[in-house]
């Protein structure tokens, strides 16, 4: 081979090596964090599939931080030590958008990338949201509990105060029962993230009769769901109707054997899986500024939300979930 043969064939294995070893612009030392609370919950054990599933196909770092239980200040002692280490960038799930705010605003004036997944804090400077529409979430459980109560019966809802996405799910409830004036909400609970103390709960109502009965109880969050079906167990309460919130083992064993009616499915692993991609794009081609108004701006390299979608499970279907989940799982 000539000289000229030699550059020609020198300058087409350059081109090629990238190719041939994997994409070389990622290193284990670029390390990326999903902070949330109740991390322990089969919810977001899920999420962290996800989230190392997309860490190891591009080679880089991942670990999931926060509090194993409902803590909102402690998911943002959780942040800002995670944000203090300069990471590669940040998913977070804001369990209280005032008090996260200010630290995901810090985070991104220090050149951090911010994406928010599941719960949002649409006032501060993250580049975007991935999750659930809450609102349509919320209405398709709002057409479900309409149609099985044939628009007429007394409601409770179990949830956990200042969390946004739990209050567009209700709002999107609220928004469907207003054209049912029969359905009267009787009660919104505060569970603080303690199921026990929805069982707790769960167990008043259910001893309620007459005019006061209540006809249906709706999860807003993933964790109730299991407990108020332990408590419609107990009573065997087989005249009122349970309306979950995700899909974890326990809450669509009680789908199957009909404690719970119906329970509203989320892709918390489709959320963290392209919320780390999303970081990993910006780390590697920064948009400056990070604090610029890209939802407002027509020409943002960002979208302003990315729906991750929803799906209602019930005795119908719940069997297809099951054995995907189980498939999941042996891999």
């Amino acid at each position: 081979m000539d000289t000229w043969g030699k550059r020609i064939f020198l300058a087409l294995f350059v081109a090629a090596f990238p190719l041939l070893t994997g994409c070389t612009r990622h290193s284990k030392k670029e390390h990326y964090y999903l902070v949330a609370t109740n991390i322990n919950l089969p919810y977001w054990k899920t999420a962290a599939d996800g989230f190392q599933a997309a860490a190891l196909q591009y080679g880089v770092t991942a670990e999931v931080w926060g509090p194993t239980t409902f803590d909102p200040q402690d998911e943002v002692t959780e942040f800002h030590t995670v944000a203090a280490r300069k990471p590669a960038g940040i998913l977070v799930s804001v369990a209280n958008a005032a008090l996260m705010q200010p630290e995901i605003d810090a985070a991104i004036t220090a050149g951090i990338p911010v994406i928010t997944v599941d719960s949002d804090a649409p006032a501060s400077h993250r580049l975007y949201f991935i999750g659930t529409n809450n609102l349509e979430a919320g209405r398709l459980g709002g057409a479900r509990v309409t149609a099985q109560l044939n628009g007429k019966g007394n409601v409770v809802f179990f949830t956990i105060a200042d969390q946004p996405n739990l209050e567009e799910r209700l709002k999107g409830y609220k928004d469907v029962f207003a054209s049912s004036p029969g359905i009267k909400i009787v009660d919104v609970f505060d569970m603080k993230g303690n199921s026990g103390l929805a069982m707790d709960k769960a167990q008043e109502y259910l001893a309620k009769t007459g005019k006061d009965k209540i006809d249906a109880m709706i999860c807003l969050e993933a964790s109730a769901g299991k407990d108020v079906g332990e408590a419609y167990k107990r009573a065997n309460a087989k005249d009122r109707l349970l309306v979950a919130m995700d899909v974890d083992s326990a809450t669509l064993d009680l789908v199957k054997d009909g404690t719970i009616d119906s329970t509203i499915s989320q892709k918390p692993y489709t959320m963290a899986f392209l919320g780390l991609k999303g970081l990993d794009d910006v780390h590697h081609y920064p948009v400056k500024p990070l604090t610029g108004d890209y939802w407002l701006d027509p020409f943002s390299p960002f979208p302003a939300f990315i729906d991750t979608g929803v799906s209602l499970i019930d005795k119908t279907n719940v069997d297809t979930l099951v054995d995907r989940t189980k498939k999941m799982g042996s891999q």
